[in-house]
């Protein structure tokens, strides 16, 4: 009883770093969206700051569910939860990561005006907040109907996506001397597209806490 008590307070704050990863990353990604609207360079230059305390987090977690592993000897779902809990951190910190890149490109476009109008950015950045939001809802919760709903809002994402280069692939024929930065719109929603396959990874990691079973929620 004694073991069980000491794996199952381990194991809340396991997911209590989780969810301040999660916070970390949905804050990361509105801070990165709106200093590409606003053209903040203060701002851009905080978020790329604050990246190294989401790879200490993701250190934290390896730390706390290695030494569950070594003290407490999980097996089954108990063990799973650990092994998804360095899955998750893992995908969450690649979103970080993501999301500092974003904050990179108001870098390099520093001192330039916006050539179109930002609208399917923030846009897409919006539904993937949700999906993180929900990535992280679903493994706290075990709840695998969030994760399968994280797979349809990823859908949502991959044809705005698609749509964003086709459109500014017809702007760049139009107006060739803003391919530039046209390009640098286009890398701005693949990361973002990223982030959502991330959040997706999450879902798919939490289904295979639940039934022992690795899905593809993309299929």
């Amino acid at each position: 009883m004694i073991r069980r008590k000491g794996f199952d307070e381990g194991l809340d704050e396991l997911r209590a770093v989780l969810r301040e990863m999660g916070a970390h990353v949905s804050k990361a990604l509105d801070q990165a969206i709106e200093c590409l609207q606003t053209k903040n360079i203060e701002l851009a230059q905080q978020v790329v700051k604050n990246d190294a305390s989401l790879n200490t987090l993701e250190e934290n977690i390896l730390d706390m569910g290695s030494k569950l592993i070594i003290t407490q000897q999980p097996v089954a779902k108990d063990l799973r939860r650990i092994i998804v809990a360095f899955k998750i951190s893992s995908d969450l910190e690649r979103m970080g990561d993501l999301a500092l890149d974003i904050a990179k490109v108001t870098l390099r476009l520093e001192g330039q005006q916006i050539i179109k109008p930002l609208v399917d950015i923030p846009h897409m950045a919006s539904i993937v907040k949700e999906m993180i939001d929900d990535a992280i809802k679903s493994y706290l919760d075990e709840n695998t109907d969030l994760a399968y709903k994280m797979a349809k809002e990823d859908d949502r994402v991959d044809s705005m996506y698609s749509h964003m280069i086709s459109d500014l692939y017809a702007f760049m024929v139009e107006k060739p001397a803003e391919a530039s930065q046209a390009m640098l719109q286009l890398l701005v929603g693949r990361y973002i597209e990223r982030i959502g396959d991330h959040a997706t990874n999450i879902g798919e990691s939490t289904v295979y806490l639940v039934t022992g079973e690795r899905p593809d929620l993309n299929q």
